[in-house]
């Protein structure tokens, strides 16, 4: 009875909630996903699209096409990370590089690969499972999860830009109290005592002149649209935080060749082999620019444009079963 298996017994019931539930409520949390974009962009046509018309027409029709390829990646790559199988080993054939066997399937386990205990079987590279995806993401989806996200916070950033404007002057610049009377079309000025006497012989030059028919349709006073502005903000802005710090640390696993798993695992490796005065080397970092054109699949004349900027459903290097190693003897020349 030390603390180690303590905490384990301790930690077991939400272990046991997790593998059992996760899977289950799974297609919630795709929906929630497809329900909370397609809001965002709802509310985007709806309140952003005649705002930026009015605004310059010809700009307007630039974001349109901006918006419109951003929001293809983000639909494309959701849609395949969902459906698309993380990769398993095959069953009942024979595994040249099996490493060990899976305690829980009882079966060789490739290089890479773990147990996912809420799919219930092994996953070829395993990253982790995502209960956003209903699914694991490993060797045939990583780049679809990854990509994913990299767009999401894209689009949120392109959102949140050209939003700004709408949303200070919704928020930021509307009355506090609807029932005060306003004085609409009438300068103001002080007297002694402080009351506000309207001034109607005096025209400023500096005051801004706005178009009848701007107001009328954008209607920034429209309480349903500010009701939608302020959600707009509060769901970009956690999608921002989220999204983009988890962008961030997997683009660094990304560049150091390894996967959330990894991570940890060489994390303790390399703490160990430190203990007795030897390096630990990961053997698949073959370099951050390396690295990244084996993720992203840019081997065999594949580019950047046809296959990041724009939608791919190109097959990730390799089978998922076998590895090439910073140990081979044409490391260098590979892929």
């Amino acid at each position: 009875m030390d603390q180690s298996y303590a905490a384990d017994v301790c930690m077991e019931p939400m272990f046991w909630f997790v593998d059992n539930f996760t899977y289950a409520i799974g297609p919630l949390f795709v929906v929630a996903v497809i329900g909370l974009t397609s809001s965002v962009v709802f509310i985007a046509y709806w309140i952003g699209l005649p705002y930026w018309w009015q605004r310059n027409p010809y700009l307007c029709v630039i974001l349109v096409i901006i918006g419109h390829w951003l929001l293809l990646n983000i639909s494309f790559h959701y849609y395949k990370a969902v459906i698309t199988p993380p990769g398993y080993p095959p069953q009942g054939e024979l595994i040249t590089e099996a490493v060990s066997i899976c305690k829980k399937c009882i079966a060789p386990k490739p290089p890479r690969t773990h147990h996912c205990s809420v799919c219930n079987r092994c996953i070829l590279k395993m990253d982790h499972h995502c209960p956003w995806l209903n699914n694991c993401v490993g060797y045939k989806n990583h780049r679809y999860f990854f990509m994913y996200m990299v767009y999401m916070v894209l689009g949120v950033i392109f959102v949140i830009v050209c939003g700004f404007d709408i949303a200070y002057s919704a928020i930021m610049l509307a009355g506090d109290d609807p029932d005060e009377p306003e004085l609409e079309g009438h300068p103001v000025k002080f007297n002694k005592t402080g009351a506000l006497i309207p001034v109607t012989d005096v025209l400023y030059i500096d005051t801004p002149v706005v178009d009848d028919d701007f107001n009328e349709n954008y209607e920034p006073n429209n309480p349903w649209k500010k009701r939608a502005i302020i959600y707009m903000a509060l769901i970009n802005s956690g999608v921002l935080v989220a999204l983009g710090v988890l962008s961030i640390w997997h683009s660094r696993l990304i560049g150091k060749g390894e996967t959330s798993i990894e991570a940890n695992i060489n994390k303790t490796e390399t703490q160990r082999l430190a203990e007795i005065g030897r390096i630990y080397i990961n053997p698949y970092n073959f370099g951050n620019k390396k690295n990244w054109r084996i993720f992203l699949g840019l081997v065999k004349g594949r580019n950047l444009y046809q296959h990041v900027l724009l939608p791919s459903a190109h097959e990730p290097v390799g089978d998922g079963l076998t590895w090439h190693t910073i140990h081979d003897e044409d490391a260098d020349e590979w892929p």
